[in-house]
């Protein structure tokens, strides 16, 4: 898949959230609540809030059967996103059911079993790589689910030396463990190793509380988790925490906190996806698409790059849903603070 233009190439998988309507409420005896389907899943949600940005991105994505497909792949052509790295899979689209708390945090449901994302080969991915992968992005379900994560992991290792490898391990706990987990194959230390493989091999990686919760056990200590984790190998990780400060730590450097912008917040979903790609595409568009012009970048560009990513984030939690921001849309949230 030819391209002369430095690209944001995210990879994973496509998911149908069905997220449910509150207003509609659940018909008269309680039991029948009224749901919405949605496009999501970390890299639809990635690439799509990148190309709202103006950002030249491509996705590759195994596009699973059933009626929604054509939707998942419309919602990120109207974004602006690349979807000749599509694969047209034989497997189903996964599905997830989306559950709300009064905070408007999100809890997940997963239909997934025998599903198209976790499928992919080598030559599969070498078919639709994008010859312009500037920045590469993977994470989530389909980077620690097999058989498909270990094509991942080589594709992650062999280009790691001339593109910008991002991670985002995005656990979902039932599909990492349990025996949902291992129907699909995975278990704690499956899914530990596949990712100290990713983490390896990354310059950027983000991760949640939650995420170091289930990969690390307790509650640990998010300021010396940061450090840790930059000392494993990244030139840059970011710790989140919801609405709390974000961590930024760089080997070597102090470590930073950056304060979340204050939104009325409908939900959660996509937040962290949505501060992915501010982050990704504010690098591109700063010339940063390798380890060593990471390294270089000063903290005060990387600061405001990020301040950019985390309004995109609250933007995004203000709408129902993976809804990112347009660069429009950014631009003036930015000029009106």
């Amino acid at each position: 898949m030819p391209s002369a233009i430095p690209t944001l190439c995210v990879l994973g998988e496509l998911v149908v959230d069905l997220l449910p309507v509150p207003v509609a409420g659940a018909g008269p005896e309680g039991t029948a609540p009224q749901f919405v389907a949605r496009p999501g899943g970390n890299a639809l949600n990635v690439a799509v809030a990148a190309g709202r940005l103006g950002a030249p991105v491509a996705l590759l994505a195994r596009l699973g059967t059933g009626p929604l497909g054509a939707n998942l792949r419309r919602h990120a052509e109207l974004s602006g996103v690349d979807v000749s790295g599509f694969v047209d899979a034989a497997e189903p689209v996964s599905l997830a059911v989306v559950g709300l708390a009064p905070d408007g945090s999100a809890d997940y449901g997963f239909h997934v079993m025998g599903a198209a994302d976790w499928r992919w080969t080598d030559d599969e991915l070498a078919r639709v790589l994008p010859e312009g992968t500037a920045v590469l992005h993977v994470g989530s379900i389909s980077s620690w689910t097999g058989p498909g994560c270990s094509a991942i992991a080589d594709l992650v290792e062999r280009l790691a030396g001339t593109a910008l490898i991002s991670v985002d391990p995005n656990i979902r706990p039932m599909l990492a463990e349990g025996p949902v987990g291992a129907s699909l194959g995975n278990d704690r230390a499956a899914v530990t190793a596949r990712l100290d493989r990713l983490v390896r091999s990354a310059a950027v990686v983000k991760v949640s509380s939650e995420d170091l919760a289930w990969l690390e056990g307790g509650t640990p200590d998010l300021d010396d988790a940061a450090r840790r984790w930059a000392g494993r190998g990244p030139a840059l990780v970011l710790v989140t925490d919801g609405g709390g400060p974000l961590r930024v730590a760089r080997p070597g450097r102090p470590l930073l906190h950056r304060a979340s912008p204050r939104v009325a917040v409908v939900d959660t979903v996509g937040a962290g996806d949505s501060l992915a790609a501010g982050l990704l595409s504010g690098l591109l568009a700063a010339g940063v698409t390798d380890r060593v012009a990471l390294e270089q970048l000063p903290d005060e560009r990387l600061l405001e790059i990020l301040d950019d990513a985390a309004l995109v984030a609250a933007l995004n939690c203000t709408r129902v849903g993976a809804d990112p921001p347009t660069r429009a849309e950014l631009d003036a949230a930015r000029a009106a603070r």
